[in-house]
């Protein structure tokens, strides 16, 4: 057996069934062909004519390995069919592409009109407001309709979604609202979830509770104005009191955090000590744990029964949607397998090689070049600050899987308020390395144990403008990395040992939070 060093089976084909396949054209009739004589040289000949062809484009004969220059469209995705194409386009034929940039705009597809339909129901549904009539010496509030459309981990457009917001710049302290606090997960908080799923083998579910805000509790009078394109009660002088909290106020978060939380105390759940959005629920051997960011809930139990449980009595209480296995949240692609669970941000990082035109760079081996020192006084020319901390900032959103990049990226961030050109080249650097590296990510095995582990060290006077220090760390549990940091130090050490002190005390300053 011969194969080519493009990795496919060369394969004898005749011209007799190259013509019979679809695109080439028939054999003109015998009648048609000019009469020729047999020699004997010819018959001799005719064997060159039935040699072995090694086809360079795709037809209807099985090979055993295509080469990559036949492959049209991602490898990733896998064969596709007339079939599943179909049903894909005639499921995207019911979503709108487009995101409109006002109302007027959207009243005039009916893609938009139904999303905007569907919101009001739901508002309507958790009765959120009242209409009464305008009243006097009160502070009114503006509405506005924000179009964004919602994307899963390839993509693609899978909901068009109409969010109507008040405009919470219009409130007054103390009148219309006192406190605004509610706490969020800690990214670290969710790293730390995913490796306990990992090591207790737990299937990870997500689910999103829809229009989240306007379940939240609310006691002070608020007025808002009605929604724009539509007009409620056949008047449009009428007010919106608010009943519920909604979309746009300042303590719209807090007000759903603590009804999400009167409930879930209610379920037998209680709220962990590391971390306040981390609930736990234990029946005899059963263990469910849930994390909590805003209105998205990820949960996983060692029972799955518990698991279906959770969901279903959640459904009751709230309208929930993408309620299913757990691929995508907060940016994370997360794939759960069957030797562990992947974490990756291949698909943002994607967007913002292309958003900087980096897309096409050449790549290096290393984020950053070996003994690389930069300054706030460099000489060299300034260049667009905008841009920049944009892409500083873009970067720290990737760290949340790239352990790898963090220290450079810490470095090429003090220089924010006044890049130069050699900065930017440094941050350019990274983008490189990015480019070759766009499928890293943690990996956390299923076969370890969850014994903590911690490292951390530090250099002595490395920054050249104050002579002050940068202490990283990196925290695993079993071999899964879940927390990580490099900061500079806040004073200026004068000795090495003061230096290693400091970092040895921020290293177990975490590790108390952890435990």
């Amino acid at each position: 057996m011969v194969v080519d060093e493009k990795g496919y089976i060369p394969r004898e084909v005749y011209r007799e069934d190259i013509e019979e396949d679809e695109g080439y054209p028939q054999r003109q009739n015998d009648e048609e062909q000019e009469p020729q004589e047999e020699s004997q040289e010819e018959l001799q000949e005719e064997p060159e004519e039935r040699t072995r062809i090694e086809e360079t484009t795709p037809s209807r004969y099985v090979q055993k390995n295509h080469p990559e220059s036949q492959i049209m469209g991602q490898k990733e995705a896998g064969v596709q069919t007339r079939r599943t194409i179909a049903q894909a386009s005639s499921y995207l034929a019911l979503l709108s592409s487009t995101e409109p940039q006002n109302v007027t705009k959207a009243c005039k597809d009916e893609c938009w009109v139904k999303a905007m339909d569907e919101e009001l129901d739901q508002i309507e549904k958790n009765n959120t407001w009242e209409l009464v009539p305008r009243p006097k010496d009160k502070n009114v509030i503006g509405t506005k309709w924000v179009f964004k459309n919602k994307l899963n981990s390839n993509g693609e457009v899978i909901r068009n979604k109409a969010r109507l917001v008040c405009k919470g710049y219009a409130q007054q302290e103390g009148i219309d609202f006192e406190e605004t606090f509610a706490p969020v997960a800690r990214l670290e908080a969710i790293r730390m979830f995913l490796a306990l799923s990992s090591f207790q083998n737990f299937k990870v579910f997500q689910m999103d509770v829809k229009s989240a805000f306007l379940n939240g509790d609310f006691k002070e009078e608020v007025y808002i104005e009605q929604p724009d394109g539509f007009i409620l009660g056949n008047d449009p002088n009428l007010l919106c009191r608010l009943k519920k909290a909604f979309y746009g106020l300042k303590q719209a978060p807090r007000a759903w955090y603590y009804r999400l939380e009167k409930y879930l105390h209610q379920q037998g759940f209680s709220k962990g000590l590391a971390d306040s959005n981390l609930y736990i629920k234990v029946e005899n051997d059963k263990l469910l744990i849930l994390v909590v960011y805003v209105d998205d809930i990820i949960f996983g139990s060692n029972e799955e029964a518990m698991s279906q449980s959770f969901a279903s009595i959640m459904q009751k209480e709230f309208e929930m949607s993408l309620l299913g296995e757990l691929t995508y949240f907060l940016g994370l692609q997360i794939q759960q397998k069957e030797g562990g669970i992947f974490l990756s941000q291949t698909k943002y990082l994607k967007q913002i090689l292309k958003k900087y035109g980096m897309e096409d760079a050449k790549p290096v081996c290393t984020p950053m070049v070996t003994g690389c020192s930069l300054s706030a006084n460099d000489e060299s020319a300034a260049v667009h600050q905008p841009t920049y901390r944009s892409m500083i900032g873009s970067l720290i959103y990737l760290i949340g899987t790239r352990l790898d990049i963090m220290h450079a990226v810490g470095i090429v961030g003090r220089f924010q308020a006044n890049p130069k050109e050699t900065h930017l080249q440094a941050v350019k650097r990274i983008f490189k390395y990015l480019q070759g590296t766009q499928n890293y990510g943690l990996w956390y095995p299923r076969d370890t144990d969850l014994t903590l582990h911690a490292y951390t060290d530090a250099d002595w006077a490395g920054s050249m403008d104050d002579r002050k220090s940068t202490r990283g760390s990196a925290f695993f549990m079993g071999s899964r990395l879940v927390s990580w940091f490099s900061k500079k130090q806040s004073s200026i050490a004068l000795s090495t040992a003061e230096v290693e002190y400091v970092a040895a005390a921020s290293c177990c300053t975490q590790l108390l939070w952890m435990m």
